[in-house]
């Protein structure tokens, strides 16, 4: 039904564009015989029409709109028509309904030390002083703004706007809080992780929701696909309530949509602390992590702000207080796409958020940079899928020593510095994948002569197919972290880990291939 549906759409709007000739009706034809030949003979013309001899770009042919969709047929925009840009005032009240509820359950109901005496004194005395770093703990500070953030975000993405419009009222939701929300003065690391972080967490979720909803369709499908839209972007689950979205049914997409592919795993994580092969001190956890790869990089189409996006999410459980060990991803801002024989190429700008929160380290970074992907195809059974990133720091919170698995203030500096990031993934048919990520980062603090950090991470990994979608897998990574800290003596740690786990690979069926 899904293949007729694009069928059908793809026809309409090459009959209504202007600047395209009519092309010959691509439907079944009564008088000509054999419907089901007919149709296995339009199934086969579509089919070569999204394909090339390396699988990247259509084939340019009038049946094809490439203004209006994708590769795949999916729209590269969400329609205007139904999805409308309210008035500015719209999700102005909602930013300011929104920290006006957050004050009052955090004053009156949880009574928060932070919110207790908030009020005209402690506006006045905010507006007077000014800005100052906080004290507030790692996941505070990396994790919990960037999510507040979100929220202000997505009240204007689900009210029609675009991502860059829509990172100015993560803006202005985050100042006034700072100024008003809080008895502390209004903090510098605050405002830059929930405007920032909370954007590019924002741009994620509200296009995962979109992959998920389609009013098309009724009964309990459409209750489920609500209900988990709502659980990943609740705001925009609001939103849509609010603005008759929720039960709307149309007979059309109206959400753009890429294809996606979810890689689950999960297994025994075993933590090695010394230098010493025989006095290494062990402790065993179980890892689970998560990814999303959104859009496909080697699609030759105009670019916009995060069509393209990957973002990782790994537990640990049973090491420690803390479970969330790392949240780290990238999404594009512009790029362009080259294809050169074989090989097909995305360069572009990107924009990149790293939460690492283990027993070497603590490292949260803001990232923007330059981003080369390739795929290189040889002997039809091998695929090589390789980027390679370098990005400014303009911001990033970094542990001082050792991590503390207990501290509820700040146990970490602020600073500034550069990235480096190296994936490269061999894909042997369905059989196997070896992979090999380095990542490096150079963080300098922003408290005059307090030194530097240099932290690097090296993970090979390799996964063995097992049955359909299943494969079992091993990774071995490598943490070290040298600081040199004027005064005082050189500091070095490094761990080393292993694991061993089970992966779910969960493929958009659009799109082919295991990509990093």
């Amino acid at each position: 039904m899904k293949t007729l549906s694009i069928l059908f759409f793809l026809l309409f709007t090459s009959l209504v564009l202007v600047a395209q000739h009519l092309p010959k009706q691509d439907t079944i034809v009564p008088r000509k015989g054999n419907i089901d030949k007919q149709l296995i003979k339009i199934k086969t013309k579509k089919i070569k029409l999204h394909s090339d001899s390396i699988g990247n770009e259509p084939l340019k042919s009038k049946l094809i709109d490439t203004t209006l969709q994708n590769k795949y047929g999916d729209l590269l925009n969400d329609d205007e028509k139904y999805n409308i840009k309210y008035p500015v005032w719209m999700p102005i009240t909602e930013v300011f309904v929104f920290n006006i509820s957050l004050f009052s359950v955090d004053k009156y109901v949880f009574n928060y030390d932070f919110s207790s005496n908030a009020g005209f004194n402690s506006w006045k005395y905010n507006l007077k002083t000014g800005w100052e770093w906080d004290e507030d703990r790692f996941g505070m500070n990396f994790i919990l703004h960037p999510y507040t953030g979100n929220s202000y975000f997505n009240v204007a993405r689900s009210s029609g706007y675009n991502y860059f419009q829509s990172f100015k009222f993560a803006i202005a939701g985050s100042l006034m809080w700072e100024y008003f929300g809080e008895n502390t003065r209004p903090s510098y690391n605050d405002i830059i992780n929930t405007s920032v972080n909370g954007a590019f967490l924002g741009e994620i979720l509200f296009r995962l929701s979109s992959n998920i909803l389609d009013d098309r369709t009724r009964g309990r499908e459409r209750v489920f696909r609500e209900i988990l839209a709502g659980i990943i972007d609740p705001v925009r689950g609001a939103n849509r309530l609010i603005q008759g979205k929720t039960f709307r049914r149309t007979n059309k997409e109206v959400y753009q949509k890429e294809p996606l592919n979810l890689t689950f795993y999960a297994g025994l994580h075993k933590i090695n602390d010394g230098l010493e092969a025989l006095n290494v001190k062990t402790t065993a956890s179980v890892n689970v992590n998560i990814q999303f790869d959104y859009g496909n990089p080697f699609e030759n189409r105009i670019r916009k702000a995060f069509d393209f996006f990957k973002i990782r999410t790994e537990f640990d459980f049973g090491n420690g207080r803390k479970f969330l060990s790392n949240v780290s991803g990238y999404g594009i801002l512009t790029g362009k796409n080259l294809n050169y024989m074989k090989q097909s190429m995305l360069i572009g700008l990107f924009q990149y958020s790293d939460y690492w929160d283990n027993r070497t380290f603590e490292l949260g970074t803001v990232g923007f940079g330059l981003g080369a992907f390739s795929k290189l195809r040889a002997f039809n059974f091998f695929n090589l899928y390789t980027n390679l990133n370098l990005a400014f720091v303009p911001f990033a919170g970094n542990s001082r020593k050792f991590s503390s698995d207990t501290a509820q203030s700040r146990d970490y500096i602020f600073g500034y510095g550069i990235e480096g990031k190296f994936e490269s993934t061999l894909n042997i048919s369905k059989y196997a994948t070896a992979s090999i990520a380095y990542y490096y980062f150079v963080i300098r603090s922003y408290a005059i002569n307090s030194g530097i950090n240099y932290i690097g991470i090296l993970k090979p990994r390799f996964t063995v197919h097992i049955y359909k979608n299943l494969s079992i897998g091993f990774e071995d990574s490598i943490y070290y972290n040298d600081r040199f800290v004027n005064g005082a003596p050189f500091f070095q740690s490094v761990r080393t880990e292993q694991k061993i786990f089970l992966e779910l690979y969960l493929e958009d069926k659009q799109r082919r291939g295991h990509y990093n």
